[in-house]
């Protein structure tokens, strides 16, 4: 019942400011997140690329109001991009976009963020990698795979998310599942309403696994995006069941969570890549990793009681 309120408080800004006052709410969101600055992300870049794994990075940041901080978005991936060229880390890692730091939500949102979000992508080609873009709450859902479209005429590489939760998603895996196309597949953070996604949890897991299945017997590259020992083995079931070989798939699991478990599929020889945020609009992010699992919940409550 916590998850709900959670996702409420996650767009409050009163409960943003007390939870940012707390002393205690500093080590524990740096459990989740590579920091505020540039230079501090790509320090955890190189330490997890020496691991074996990989990564995707996302300057945190969504909900905009002014298309000055569009701009100041796009500026933040450009230096992005730029540093993973000049340090040669392109092919370790890609970086993930919310189109609603673009501009998306703003009066002609939706041109808005295809034009601040090409030379984006523009540059991380230029870099050796590539750019997923983010999926948010169901409104943007059309938006987003419109943009996708656009940007996949000219960077094939481009890729999306897609989120279990939703009645449509079943749908939109069938028309992502062609060649080349590169789908990340997860269960969905944002509180929806009963009109157009699953409330129980176990109806989006066996969601999850329809759309699974659609990804893996398509011809694009499927991102399994999961924490749940139950989705890691079903995708490890399915991949070999459609014939794929661990370069045609991977894993992805976001930066602080089940880190052991990450290590374990690398050593398997699986493609693993870490989601890795950073920047200092860290509290939309933060409530959502903690209305996720009770056990994010947990940790940051013994957390608040140690302190007290």
């Amino acid at each position: 019942m916590l998850g709900p309120v959670l996702l409420a408080a996650a767009r409050s800004d009163s409960i943003r400011r007390i939870v940012a006052a707390a002393p205690v709410t500093r080590p524990v969101v740096d459990r989740f997140i590579a920091g505020e600055r540039l230079a501090e992300s790509m320090t955890v870049v190189r330490s997890l690329a020496a691991r074996g794994l990989e990564v995707t990075l996302d300057h945190l940041g969504e909900d905009i109001t002014d298309p000055a901080e569009a701009l100041r978005t796009r500026d933040a991936y450009l230096q992005l991009a730029g540093a993973l060229k000049e340090q040669g880390l392109g092919v370790k890692a890609e970086m993930s976009v919310k189109l609603s730091a673009f501009g998306q939500a703003l009066p002609g949102g939706h041109e808005l963020a295809l034009k601040n979000v090409t030379p984006v992508v523009e540059a991380a080609a230029e870099a050796g990698t590539t750019v997923t873009l983010d999926m948010e709450d169901h409104t943007t859902v059309d938006s987003t795979l419109a943009i996708l479209r656009e940007l996949r005429e000219r960077f094939p590489q481009t890729g999306a998310v897609v989120q279990s939760y939703l009645f449509r998603t079943e749908d939109d895996c069938h028309a992502l599942a062609g060649e080349g196309s590169r789908v990340r597949l997860v269960k969905g953070a944002y509180k929806e309403p009963a009109t157009v996604a699953y409330q129980d949890k176990q109806e989006v897991d066996k969601a999850y696994v329809r759309c699974l299945k659609i990804l893996m017997a398509g011809q694009g590259y499927p991102m399994i995006g999961s924490h749940d020992p139950r989705m890691v083995a079903i995708g490890q079931e399915l991949a070999h069941r459609n014939g794929r070989k661990p370069a045609d798939f991977e894993f992805q699991m976001l930066y602080g969570i089940r880190e052991a478990e990450q290590q374990r599929l690398v050593a398997e020889g699986h493609r693993m890549r870490v989601y890795i945020p950073y920047g200092t609009d860290w509290y939309g992010y933060f409530m959502r990793r903690l209305a996720e699992r009770p056990a994010n919940l947990a940790f940051f409550l013994r957390a608040l009681a140690t302190r007290g």
